[in-house]
C-alpha cells in the first residue's frame, strides 16, 4: 500500500542519549538502532521503498521521563523539541511530523511545553514514555494521579492525542525478571507495564472528567483487546472501592478514547482479533522504527487478509483524520 502514515517512529539527538540501559539487547543490533535514531535522509529512503508517506517522530524511551531532576527535565524537553523541529520538521515538512517530549515531572510545565510545541512548532500531539521519575529512579509518578489531571485538562483543550509509550519496570520491581532479563523490555515488560498504566487511566475516571481525551497505544494495544474483557468481567465481583471511579465499562473507554497501532506486530491473527474488538476506525499503522524494520512490517500489513477499505483506513485515513493531515505528493 502506498501513502501509509506511521506514528511510533523514534529519534534521538547526538548530544542526548535517551535510550538508557539496554544490557539485555544484542550489542550489534543496538548499535545499528542508535545510528538510525539520529539520521533522517536514510529514513526517508526507507520510507520511499516501503510506501510510507509520512512518519510522525517521537523521542525514544525513556526520554524526558527518565530524568529525575524536574528542572533539568523541563530544560531538556524544550531543547529536544526545538531540535527535532529544526532538523526534521523544517527541513522535510512533507515527510515528518512530530510528537512532543514533555517534562511530566512538573505537570504544569508539561502543559506549557505541549502548548508551545503545538501552537508554535506545529507538533501533532505528545508521546509520553510511561511513568515519570521524580527524585530517584525508583520513584514513579503515573498519569492518572491527581496532580497530573490539570495537565490532561490542557490536553483536552488543545485537542491533540497523546501516545502512551512503554518503559521497563521500576528497578525495585524487577525481581521476577532475574535470570530472564531479556524479558524486561519490548519482549514482555514493556507491554505489561503499559497495559497496566492504561488500565489505571481507564479506571480512574479520567475519561469521564475529560471525555474528549484521546490516547494512543502501540503494539495492538499492549494486549488489552485480548485481556481487558476479562478484567471487565471479573471487576463485577470486586468491591467498587477497589477499582477506581469509572462510570462506564472498561471496554467502552478502549473503544472510544483510545487508538491502537500496529507497531512491532506482524501477526495477522492478532490484527484480526483487534479489528473484531475495537473496529477498523480505531487502528493505525505504525512501524516502531528503527527498533523494527519498515520493510518487514510493511510487507506484513500490505499483504494481510483484510478488506482494502480497512487497509486504507488503518494505513492512512484514520491518521489523517486524527492528526488533521493533508495528503502530499511524496518526493522520491
Amino acid at each position: 500500500m502506498e501513502g501509509k502514515i506511521a506514528l511510533e517512529e523514534h529519534w534521538e539527538s547526538p548530544d542526548f542519549s535517551a535510550t538508557g540501559s539496554h544490557d539485555f539487547t544484542d550489542a550489534q543490533y543496538f548499535g545499528a538502532v542508535q545510528k538510525r535514531l539520529q539520521e533522517f535522509d536514510k529514513r526517508i529512503q526507507d520510507m520511499n521503498k516501503n510506501g510510507i508517506e509520512t512518519s510522525i517522530l517521537s523521542l525514544t524511551q525513556p526520554g524526558i521521563e527518565g530524568i529525575t531532576d524536574p528542572e533539568r527535565a523541563i530544560k531538556l524537553a524544550k531543547q529536544m523539541n526545538d531540535y527535532i523541529a529544526e532538523h526534521a520538521l523544517s527541513k522535510y515538512p512533507h515527510r515528518f511530523k512530530a510528537l512532543a517530549a514533555l517534562p511530566l515531572q512538573d505537570p504544569k510545565a508539561a502543559g506549557d511545553e505541549l502548548e508551545r510545541a503545538v501552537n508554535e512548532l506545529g507538533f501533532s500531539g505528545a508521546l509520553i514514555n510511561g511513568y515519570s521519575n521524580i527524585g530517584d529512579e525508583n520513584t514513579a509518578q503515573y498519569l492518572d494521579e491527581p496532580q497530573v489531571w490539570p495537565f490532561w485538562e490542557r490536553v483536552e483543550k488543545l485537542g491533540v492525542p497523546v501516545y502512551l509509550h512503554p518503559r521497563i519496570p521500576l528497578p525495585n520491581q524487577q525481581r521476577i525478571y532475574e535470570g530472564y532479563e531479556g524479558l524486561l523490555g519490548s519482549a514482555w515488560g514493556f507491554g505489561v507495564e503499559t497495559a497496566m498504566h492504561a488500565i489505571r487511566l481507564i479506571l480512574s475516571g479520567l475519561f469521564d472528567r475529560y471525555p474528549n481525551l484521546t490516547i494512543i497505544l502501540g503494539h495492538l494495544g499492549e494486549g488489552l483487546p485480548f485481556t481487558l474483557p476479562r478484567v471487565e468481567h471479573r471487576l463485577r465481583h470486586q468491591r467498587a472501592e477497589t477499582h477506581g471511579n469509572h462510570q462506564k465499562a472498561p471496554m467502552e473507554y478502549l473503544r472510544n478514547n483510545f487508538y491502537l497501532t500496529t507497531s512491532g506486530v506482524f501477526r495477522t491473527q492478532a490484527l484480526l482479533d483487534t479489528l473484531l474488538e475495537v473496529g477498523a476506525d480505531r487502528i493505525l499503522f505504525s512501524v516502531d522504527y528503527p527498533y523494527e524494520s519498515m520493510e518487514e512490517i510493511s510487507l506484513s500489513f500490505d499483504s494481510c487478509p483484510i478488506s482494502e477499505n480497512d487497509r486504507l483506513k488503518i494505513g492512512s485515513e484514520n491518521a489523517k483524520k486524527l492528526f488533521q493531515l493533508d495528503s502530499v505528493k511524496v518526493e522520491k
